[in-house]
């Protein structure tokens, strides 16, 4: 089990709830598009979408997706009680659709130059899920 940096009694993890449909419909190779006009609630669906704009070429495109699929997970966690802060463990797999979604946002805003975007995501993605940051890449 690994240990937080927060040893002084900080949030405890936020776990968002489990909505597997998103993600079965995705590994059945369901078109992302298909899959968040289904449920546009789901970060993974959007974080994917993300993804394959970025894979061809279109960053802004790619920024879109992720930025709406970073604002649906942001919502998630409030709902499951996430305060602004604390981790967002990588390990509980439904928390992967947000975090995927905010290095896609990273990643895309740095590839448009925005940096300041790029550092606070960048940071924010590391905060909540050092494990996350390396498993995607930053």
């Amino acid at each position: 089990m690994p240990i937080h940096k927060d040893l002084l009694g900080g949030p405890p993890p936020t776990h968002l709830p489990d909505d597997p449909e998103p993600r079965e419909l995705l590994a059945a190779g369901t078109a992302p598009a298909e899959v968040a006009a289904k449920y546009p609630s789901s970060s993974l669906a959007w974080a994917q979408l993300a993804d394959d704009a970025f894979e061809r070429g279109g960053a802004v495109e790619s920024y879109a997706y992720a930025r709406t699929g970073y604002h649906r997970g942001l919502d998630a966690l409030r709902r499951a009680g996430w305060k602004g802060h604390g981790p967002v463990p990588w390990e509980h797999e439904p928390n992967r659709g947000f975090l995927r979604a905010l290095h896609a946002l990273a990643r895309a805003a740095q590839s448009i130059g925005e940096q300041e975007e790029y550092e606070r995501c960048s940071s924010f993605l590391r905060d909540s899920s050092e494990t996350a940051a390396e498993t995607l890449g930053l």
